[in-house]
């Protein structure tokens, strides 16, 4: 098993992938969300290949703190194939992002994580990877409506 960096012909082996995470997409989709992710310079995909086979993924992006005076990346999405899952794959491609954010200078990982009863084994990966359950994260969708201009917003 290898952990390689993504290339654009990885992105129909991953359609699957983000089915298994609980996102299902279309290969256009994908491709699309892919080819913008990659536009921008703070964004790394890493990919897990067994015998030619994309088994697992991890999307990273770098960020500046509003608090400290340092950087951090954020694992934006993380998934093992359910076929190959405690095989060490997961291990492999966390400690890979985490030599990635060391390169980029940064201080802490960080990540989310969902919390329904399907993920309960993922908080337990995540723990035994050395993570810590820091805090409470929230979701709001927004409309679709386009703010035209300053005196549209109210502060």
């Amino acid at each position: 098993m290898v952990v390689r960096e993504f290339q654009t012909e990885d992105v129909i082996q991953l359609v699957p992938l983000m089915d298994q995470l609980g996102y299902p997409t279309s290969l256009g989709k994908l491709e699309r969300r892919l080819n913008n992710i990659h536009s921008q310079s703070n964004y790394h995909t890493l990919v897990a290949e067994l015998n030619n086979k994309i088994v697992g993924m991890v999307g990273l992006c770098h960020n500046l703190f509003y608090e400290y005076d340092s950087s951090y990346v954020r694992i934006v999405v993380f998934v093992v194939d359910t076929n190959h899952r405690r095989k060490g794959i997961g291990e492999k491609l966390m400690h890979e992002a985490e030599k990635w954010a060391k390169r980029q200078g940064v201080t802490h990982v960080m990540l989310n994580s969902g919390n329904r009863e399907e993920r309960k084994a993922a908080h337990k990966f995540y723990h035994n990877m050395g993570y810590e359950s820091k805090s409470t994260g929230f979701s709001k969708q927004l409309d679709k409506q386009i703010i035209r201009g300053e005196k549209d917003l109210k502060v």
